[in-house]
């Protein structure tokens, strides 16, 4: 007879708290405290800039390295060196023979764009959000393509001459992208 009402209690008990649940979801939140603002889809598409691997999300505009040379002296030489060879801040200008890279081991080089970035598209994301340090976000689109064409022609990996723009940019092969594989896991354990 005990444990029989124990089970009554039991399940008296679990559907007061349901019905306190339910009655505390409707309750008013609490007060408001006037922190923060609404973000309006306009505010959003700003920072909604991303660019992938494939190009998607390149802006219209175009550069070149001539142009992007004279960029690179202006907003980026201070930190990176007058020809990406380092400075206070990170080498961007290095390639190796035969483009063999150790990744791991007692001298292992710098990672630049010429013999580690991936894709070329990465390099105009990152300028675009990031640089130049002192004001980031600055450059205009075709500033960025100008200066992204001049870091590529700097290590070997496109001409002086070459136009980079929304569709040629993610058609060239970086020296590094055979060494990354793409992550096509889903929601599972598997590791390729």
């Amino acid at each position: 007879m005990v444990y029989g009402a124990m089970i009554k209690l039991r399940d008296l008990l679990i559907v007061f708290c349901l019905c306190l649940l339910s009655f505390l979801s409707k309750a008013d939140p609490g007060p408001k405290f006037g922190l923060g603002t609404p973000a309006f889809a306009q505010e959003i598409s700003a920072w909604d800039i991303d660019i992938r691997p494939d190009g998607r999300g390149l802006p219209s505009g175009s550069g070149n390295a001539k142009e992007g040379r004279k960029i690179y002296q202006q907003q980026c030489a201070a930190c990176h060196g007058d020809k990406g060879q380092g400075g206070p801040n990170d080498q961007l200008v290095g390639r190796f023979e035969r483009d063999v890279f150790l990744f791991s081991g007692a001298k292992t080089p710098k990672k630049t764009i010429g013999n580690y970035w991936p894709w070329a598209s990465t390099l105009f994301d990152y300028v675009r959000r990031a640089m130049p340090y002192t004001s980031p976000g600055s450059l205009t689109d075709t500033e960025v393509y100008s200066v992204s064409a001049y870091l590529l022609y700097a290590n070997g990996i496109i001409t002086e001459d070459h136009i980079l723009d929304a569709k040629s940019l993610p058609a060239i092969k970086m020296p590094a992208q055979d060494r990354f594989v793409p992550d096509n896991r889903s929601e599972t354990n598997s590791v390729r």
